[in-house]
């Protein structure tokens, strides 16, 4: 078993602040752009089979803050592994790199996830 923050935590935490990232879009990103794409009917048909969309929109704050939080969460996580030797065995060691590579990739994912969803759910009504 890894230790919370060993490469493979750093990964875990990865996915989950991609998952944190992508309930932003789900709550801002995809109902602005079937609006602005004229498919509100879409909308409401995505509405009535998924109703958690309406109470992830009501609650914007919050969504974000827990997305944030679990943004920062990973990316203490990766700085901590990045610390952290990978072993002397040849293939452990390319294993260890590959998993590095492979947390630093969802955190800069779910990082620009982050970012479009902000966009879409703070600074473009705001400008409007």
């Amino acid at each position: 078993m890894s230790a919370p923050l060993s490469d493979g935590g750093a990964t875990r935490v990865g996915l989950l602040s991609v998952l944190a990232s992508a309930s932003t879009l789900v709550c801002c990103t995809i109902p602005a752009i079937l609006v602005l794409l004229g498919a509100g009917s879409v909308l409401a048909g995505l509405v009535s089979w998924f109703p958690g969309i309406v109470w992830l929109s009501e609650n914007k704050p919050l969504v974000f803050g827990f997305a944030t939080v679990m943004m920062l969460v990973a990316g203490v996580a990766q700085r901590a592994a990045a610390r952290l030797p990978c072993p002397a065995d040849p293939a452990l060691a390319a294993a260890c790199a590959a998993n590095r590579r492979r947390g630093r990739v969802l955190f800069l994912g779910s990082l620009v996830l982050l970012l479009v969803g902000a966009t879409f759910a703070f600074l473009l009504p705001a400008l409007s």
